[in-house]
């Protein structure tokens, strides 16, 4: 079903060129007049720009391909966009030109007249005919090396018949598209002259390692510069879920703390433990249960297990260079000290700047963690890779309640792409496994916070015993994961090293994780810099 009508005024002033749309990209008027004109208006204003931050300084085509259907002609292009801070990022935009009546769509870049044509230029995946080509292309795909756009056929892929499309809700930094219900097209808009790590991860855990708890690798869309291949577009099955973990995690939170004023408890005689002590669940205390209920630590398993699992597939094939496990040594240690030494004075930097914004306890954990940051920094620079027993691997990256589906009793997990932050080279880096844990545990830490601050008149507590309770509740789900997942990675031959190996990894990478959210929140919420400044002081002891 189409639309709403384009309004009237959308073709007042249209852009008007010489050239037939079949030949625009070869015609110097109509490319600087896109590129200039026509893009910067339209581009700061989508939500997968990532460079709103900064200043836009000029949009360069860098190279285009044709993809045509029976009825019309569709352009991929590859944009330059540069910025006067003297950095630049790489989109992808697959652009139509329509008239009034071909429109799937109201949302246009600009009403143009191309020759004797007018119409108005769209961004391709909103017409359905570009999306059905899409599917079919991948569905139809043979491997022909000579192509510069090439689509790839998953082993996995046996529905190869067009039925439907429609966007997958709103769109984020790539555009996904759902397929006959079944599969997910993710259209990456901001792209690296690499291989994503999302598709190589993905194709790698289906095809190589038949892994069942992320959503089966179905297909891709690349093309290949001079410079190096590019993924433009990663298609899996669309898996059974009821949300991500992380609403999931949100929900369960509110109950627990909801329990604390039904059950009546006293959180001061709630009992403690250690950070990473290892507990099976039947070692949890009977009041711990009793509060949170056993529910909440049988998905701890569960999670801790696929976590594991995926490790082991990660880190389990001795064929691909990419993905077989490797030791610690000097260029690792360097790379990463150089880069946690450059993240940590930047955010202290950050610190410093918005001090003025923070009150109470997230102005004390603030002064604390800026008397003791050369303890903090010498933790970054103690890492002795001579010491360490264990293995890197490939491993997911960005790992948090986010990134897994909730599937009744189990989970998937999802989005290899990485850290947003980092070098798509940064990404690629083979690291220890307990990284991706220590940013679960992270998640596990908002999760609890996120509950006190956004429902404070809801539980009849003062806010500091609240977080005393999250603290404790943090502990015993670190606890019930760490046992398990050191059983199951253990088991399944994956070297994460020894008890003391896996504290230190732990308390490194948990430090590593509180510091570079300390920025992101700085930055956007003050409020909630007080979450990742708990975490700092509980993993470095400031606190005992």
């Amino acid at each position: 079903m189409k639309e709403s009508r384009i309004n009237e005024d959308s073709f007042q002033n249209p852009f008007v060129f010489k050239t037939e749309w079949k030949n625009a990209f070869d015609d110097q008027e109509f490319l600087k007049v896109f590129s200039s004109d026509i893009l910067e208006q339209y581009i700061i204003n989508k939500r997968w720009y990532g460079g709103k931050a900064s200043t836009l300084k000029y949009i360069e085509v860098i190279d285009y391909f044709k993809i045509a259907s029976k009825t019309n002609t569709y352009y991929g292009v590859l944009l330059e966009v540069n910025f006067k801070e003297a950095f630049y990022q790489h989109y992808f935009m697959p652009i139509s030109f329509m008239s009034e009546d071909e429109l799937d769509t109201n949302t246009v870049i600009a009403p143009v007249k191309m020759g004797k044509h007018e119409g108005f230029l769209v961004d391709a995946l909103h017409q359905e005919d570009f999306r059905k080509l899409l599917f079919e292309k991948i569905a139809g795909a043979k491997d022909k090396d000579d192509q510069k756009l090439k689509f790839h056929k998953g082993e996995k892929l046996e529905d190869r018949e067009y039925r439907s499309s429609k966007f997958m809700g709103v769109e984020q930094s790539n555009t996904s598209i759902i397929y006959n219900s079944n599969f997910v097209l993710k259209i990456f808009r901001r792209i690296y002259i690499s291989t994503n790590p999302d598709y190589e991860i993905s194709r790698f855990l289906t095809e190589r390692m038949d892994f069942k708890s992320s959503p089966a690798y179905t297909g891709s869309i690349s093309v290949t510069l001079s410079e190096g291949n590019i993924t433009l577009g990663l298609m899996q099955e669309l898996v059974p879920n009821q949300g991500d973990a992380w609403q999931f995690m949100l929900d369960e939170m509110d109950r627990i703390f909801e329990n604390l004023k039904h059950k009546k408890i006293k959180i001061s005689k709630l009992p403690d433990v250690d950070l990473f002590r290892r507990l099976k669940i039947n070692e949890v205390p009977h009041e711990i249960i009793d509060w949170a209920g056993l529910s909440i630590f049988v998905r701890m398993h569960t999670l801790a297990t696929r976590t594991a699992e995926m490790h082991i597939a990660l880190g389990s094939d001795i064929h691909d260079t990419a993905f077989t496990p490797t030791t610690y040594n000097g260029d690792y240690t360097v790379w990463l000290k150089n880069r946690l030494t450059y993240q940590f004075q930047n955010r202290l930097n950050i610190l410093e700047n918005n001090l003025h914004k923070l009150e109470g306890l997230s102005l004390e954990l603030a002064n604390q963690f800026l008397d003791h940051k050369k303890e903090i920094r010498k933790v970054f620079l103690d890492f002795d890779w001579t010491k360490m027993k264990s293995e890197r691997i490939r491993i997911h990256g960005d790992y948090h309640l986010g990134q897994v589906l909730v599937n009744g009793d189990d989970f998937y997990l999802l989005d290899f792409e990485g850290e947003p932050e980092s070098t798509i080279r940064d990404r690629k880096v083979k690291q220890p496994p307990l990284k991706d844990v220590a940013g679960m545990f992270r998640s596990f830490h908002y999760s609890i916070y996120a509950t006190i601050f956004n429902n404070k008149d809801k539980y009849p507590y003062e806010q500091k015993e609240l977080f005393q309770a999250g603290e404790i509740l943090f502990k015993y789900f670190v606890g019930v994961f760490l046992q398990t997942y050191t059983e199951v990675a253990q088991g399944g031959n994956l070297n994460i090293g020894y008890k003391n190996e896996i504290d230190f990894l732990l308390k490194y990478c948990i430090l590593e994780k509180a510091v570079y959210e300390l920025g992101y929140e700085l930055n956007s919420r003050p409020r909630w810099a007080v979450i990742p400044l708990t975490g700092i002081a509980s993993i470095m002891g400031f606190d005992d």
